[in-house]
């Protein structure tokens, strides 16, 4: 089983321009779209969060259950669901605003035992940056990475979280002892101001960087290969990032080699077969509204299913 840590929100979503444009509610955060991408590329994930027991908390609980992963792991509580607003750029990418003051996600505690049947787990995003769900998700972490479990790491750096840079930089570098596999986007390389050499030097047994439409690199002990990225009409790519977290662990799961110690057993061609898989996967995401992660059929036969928003409102 492979699982997924981390928050679930409601992404709020301008139709149009404007400071009072309206705005559509989807279901979000990167922890929840990557664990729902793994849900439709078919690797029965688990969640482990925890969700408001309000109406998009509700929603949220049954946009994972539609995608398959197993929500027995999830936390549930009274506190309201947090939003972050969205907008969305000419060139696709968004850039986020939160409210998170009180919010259930932000007060996720580590669980007395991890799901039985776990080989991998993934952290990242507003989770590890907003206390006190970060200290716990982060002893979550330590622990998997004690018990010999693969772990997979994507920063996914949201500024606006951050009121001391420096620390949570210093805290970053921690991390990288417990992590197997590092991933994030050339941003948040940039932002945090190392090299994938130095990350590598302190951990990671591979660091995948996402350059949008410079395509995706990896860098490991045995060197280094790149693939390009897959032209596509860009919708907008939120949820992009996310996906390529579910469709590395997915790939990597299908070569054998989600364990702590197997990457360095991946050379450049097999790692172009899983930076290739991840980067169609996202370019069918860009492809539309919203976070849509493909399906296990879309990416064996290229197909795409008709998909509405993921909406706010139980169904």
């Amino acid at each position: 089983m492979i699982a997924v840590a981390g928050e679930a929100l409601i992404d709020l979503v301008p139709g149009e321009p404007g400071a009072l444009s309206a705005l559509t509610p989807s279901r979000g955060g990167g922890p929840y779209n990557t664990a729902v991408a793994l849900g439709r590329l078919g690797a029965a994930p688990a969640f482990l969060s925890r969700i408001s027991t309000d109406a998009f908390g509700q929603s949220l609980m049954a946009g994972l259950r539609e995608a398959g992963v197993d929500v027995s792991p999830v936390q549930r509580g009274p506190e309201p669901t947090t939003l972050a607003l969205a907008s969305v750029g000419e060139e696709g990418s968004a850039r986020y605003t939160f409210y998170v003051e009180g919010t259930a996600d932000r007060l996720f505690r580590r669980p007395e035992r991890l799901p039985e049947g776990l080989r991998a787990l993934c952290f990242g995003t507003c989770s590890l940056a907003l206390e006190p769900g970060a200290s716990a998700y982060e002893q979550v972490l330590r622990r998997a990475s004690a018990r010999g479990l693969f772990t997979m790491l994507d920063p996914n750096i949201r500024q606006g979280l951050i009121p001391d840079p420096g620390a949570y930089r210093a805290r970053f570098r921690s991390w990288l002892a417990d992590t197997t596999l590092l991933k994030l986007s050339e941003e948040d390389a940039e932002w945090l101001g190392g090299t994938p050499e130095e990350w590598l030097a302190a951990g990671p047994e591979a660091v995948v960087v996402t350059r949008g439409a410079g395509g995706l690199d990896v860098l490991g002990r045995w060197g280094r290969c790149e693939v390009p990225a897959v032209p596509v009409r860009v919708v907008d790519t939120i949820g992009a990032g996310d996906t390529v977290n579910a469709a590395l662990l997915h790939r990597l799961s299908a070569q054998g080699v989600l364990a702590p110690g197997s990457l360095g057993e991946l050379g450049a061609e097999r790692w172009r077969d899983v930076l290739g898989y991840a980067a169609r996967a996202a370019a069918l995401t860009c492809s539309r509204a919203g976070a849509q992660p493909p399906t296990a059929r879309e990416m064996e036969t290229g197909e795409e299913p008709e998909y509405g928003p993921s909406p706010a409102d139980p169904a």
